[in-house]
């Protein structure tokens, strides 16, 4: 069976959390579990009060390109609509930005790195 047309997000990090994904998709959305590789993962100050709020921290983390040899970062690949990834690019702050990678699996996502 064909899966339906959508978008993969990868995430690593607060979109996880149904609280988080109920204020930013309305709903819960479940994926599966997976990992990116080539990464690593950095602490970062969250510069939007709305995330921070949706959230309940100003302190997130981000990835960036490993210089050598890394772990794989584990984390969930949603499939998920348009709406929902125009939803998820609002509740991410400035701080990153959003490109497409080949995850462990070999599904190609979207996910969120440092700026």
């Amino acid at each position: 069976m064909a899966e339906a047309p959508g978008e993969h997000l990868f995430s690593y990090g607060t979109l996880q959390d149904e609280k988080v994904q109920r204020a930013v998709f309305g709903k819960p959305v479940s994926g599966k579990p997976d990992a990116i590789v080539g990464y690593e993962l950095v602490p970062v100050m969250i510069s939007s009060q709305e995330a921070v709020a949706i959230s309940g921290k100003a302190e997130h983390t981000t990835l960036v390109r490993a210089k050598g040899e890394s772990a794989p970062i584990e984390g969930v690949v949603f499939h998920i609509t348009a709406s929902d990834l125009a939803a998820a690019d609002r509740y991410e702050s400035a701080e990153y930005h959003r490109i497409k990678v080949k995850l462990r699996s070999g599904v190609e996502a979207w996910v969120y790195v440092r700026v």
